[in-house]
């Protein structure tokens, strides 16, 4: 059995009690304002009379938000919708005036006094449009407004939502499609000084700690601050620098003008996109020069990497790591930023700029 604090809780949090809430307060601003007009008539008299007018307005207003509207007009059915609408105008107002004459009067007026008949009242079209139309439609009319206003709100909102939900999704399918493949490689780099019996290989795992630290417990907001990005991307590089000892020359050049926070590891992508194309793939001695600057709200991250000669344009610019970043960058930073890819014979340049939050 439902308990009464139940059926309370069900009715204040209905969306009825909205509507409740506005006719009760569409009738006493009639009440308030017809008092203010029509002094000589009594108070009790004035209740009665906007409380009958107030009938009509109701069954008007939720036959055509119930049913003319979700029925015939968002079916596209127009003409029917409108053929409608316009009777239940006269239907309505005549109804009003009904009330009026043959209800309301009988229990305010004194004494004897004439009624109009039903038909004079049905064809009397000039005291029904100018007078009885406004005074019961105007609160429907209104009503409607405010129904649609918080239909739209409420859409606005969910949509809004939904298009937050979408981009923290995409962003945790970006960084789920990131993480996994930087530690595939980074194990597989422990793998390969393990077979070597490397005494590198404390200094490979504490490194590979600090780094999944920052990734797991560090990147969980939106922003980070640029310091520990740097952190986090000098870690990698030595982790990376261990496995080709002196073949690899890296350089990094940090000019932090002002402390700007940053979306994590949107640069330590474009590192391990390097490392893995360049360094990864180079036989030779490969190099990586990696710039950073940040000053007046802006961040401005330049890398480049020798590449192989075998690799083509294509390969380069359309490697799954730069198409996640460029996704993770449209969703974090929409039109605040500029990646620019340089492919030239056997260097290859990422220029990344950022307006920062």
């Amino acid at each position: 059995m439902i308990k009464t604090t139940e059926i309370y809780n069900r009715f204040t949090n209905s969306k009825w009690m909205i509507d409740i809430v506005f006719w009760i307060s569409v009738y006493l601003l009639d009440v308030i304002k017809d008092y203010g007009i029509h002094t000589e008539e009594p108070f009790l008299s004035i209740m009665v009379y906007d409380f009958f007018t107030l009938i009509p307005s109701l069954i008007g207003a939720y036959f055509i938000y119930l049913f003319l509207i979700p029925y015939l007009y968002i079916q596209k059915r127009y003409l029917i919708f409108y053929i409608l609408l316009i009777a239940s105008f006269y239907i309505f107002t005549a109804y009003g005036r009904v009330l009026i004459v043959h209800v309301a009067e009988t229990l305010v007026r004194e004494g004897e006094f004439t009624q109009e008949s039903l038909m004079e009242i049905m064809t009397d079209w000039k005291v029904l449009v100018m007078k009885y139309f406004p005074a019961i439609y105007m609160p429907v009319f209104i009503f409607l407004l405010v129904k649609f206003v918080l239909y739209f709100k409420k859409n606005e909102e969910k949509r809004l939502y939904l298009e937050k939900e979408k981009s923290v999704a995409e962003l945790n399918a970006l960084k789920s499609q990131l993480n996994p493949h930087f530690l595939f490689n980074t194990l597989n780099n422990i793998y390969l000084l393990a077979i070597e019996k490397s005494p590198k290989i404390p200094e490979v795992i504490e490194k590979l700690s600090a780094i999944l630290d920052h990734i797991l417990y560090r990147c969980n907001s939106e922003t980070v601050s640029i310091s520990s990005e740097i952190t986090l991307l000098e870690n990698y590089i030595s982790l990376e620098k261990l496995r080709y000892d002196e073949r690899l020359e890296v350089i990094f050049e940090k000019d932090i003008k002002q402390p700007i926070s940053i979306a994590p590891l949107i640069l330590l992508s474009l590192v391990e996109n390097a490392f893995k194309h360049g360094a990864g793939e180079d036989s030779g001695s490969p190099k990586i020069r990696i710039v950073l600057k940040t000053e007046n709200n802006r961040i401005e991250f330049q890398i480049s990497n020798t590449i192989s000669e075998i690799k083509t344009l294509n390969e380069s610019k359309n490697s799954i790591g730069l198409l996640n970043i460029r996704k993770q960058l449209d969703l974090i930073y929409p039109n605040n930023y500029n990646l620019e890819i340089i492919k030239g014979k056997s260097l290859f340049i990422v220029k990344l700029e950022i307006s920062a939050f």
